[in-house]
């Protein structure tokens, strides 16, 4: 991923910044939105991509998009982009940040992929899941995948566990193939 290594030194240094002021997890919640935003926007995407916008007005965008909603730290972070000329890695910087202030808060990240969205009973569930697995409780990311057919895959770290059907057809298939193929020998 290019400018990964610039986007988390901006990170690191934004996260000491924020643990300073006491407001590490209010700058977590901002970066998430910058991220969010970012990736559903193509205007937006392309607009700080975009060699031709200057970097000031991509600055003045980015001040009315996220100007009364954002803390002074994020502000500072718009300054230093605009003087650096760095506005095209703030998506990354955001997801950047995400990453190291869950691996400084001892969160995981649990990536729960289901056929349908999830209810507040199915996360509590899964929930229930990670922790008999990990011993630890994570953060929940939900990936809708009507293929899985139902059931769930959840990925936490390097454990994963696959409970979809679309996991048990295949399960049986395979075994079907196996002893199909060994009753004709």
């Amino acid at each position: 991923m290019k400018g990964a290594r610039p986007a988390l030194r901006y990170a690191k240094a934004i996260l000491n910044l924020a643990k300073q002021t006491n407001k590490d997890s209010l700058v977590n919640d901002n970066m998430k939105l910058i991220a969010d935003t970012i990736e559903e926007s193509e205007d937006l995407k392309r607009m700080l991509n975009s060699p031709i916008v200057k970097t000031e007005d991509k600055k003045k965008v980015l001040i009315a998009l996220f100007g009364d909603k954002v803390d002074k730290v994020i502000k500072g972070l718009f300054n230093v982009l605009e003087q650096n000329k760095r506005m095209t890695m703030l998506a990354s910087i955001a997801t950047q940040y995400s990453l190291i202030y869950n691996q400084y808060k001892g969160i995981q990240l649990a990536k729960v992929t289901t056929a349908v969205a999830l209810t507040k009973e199915l996360e509590d569930k899964i929930q229930a899941k990670i922790v008999s697995l990990t011993g630890n409780s994570a953060s929940i990311e939900n990936i809708v995948n009507p293929s899985i057919i139902g059931g769930f895959i959840l990925c936490v770290g390097d454990v994963q566990y696959d409970a979809s059907i679309s996991n048990q057809f295949n399960k049986l298939r395979r075994e079907f193939d196996t002893s199909h193929n060994t009753s004709q020998i």
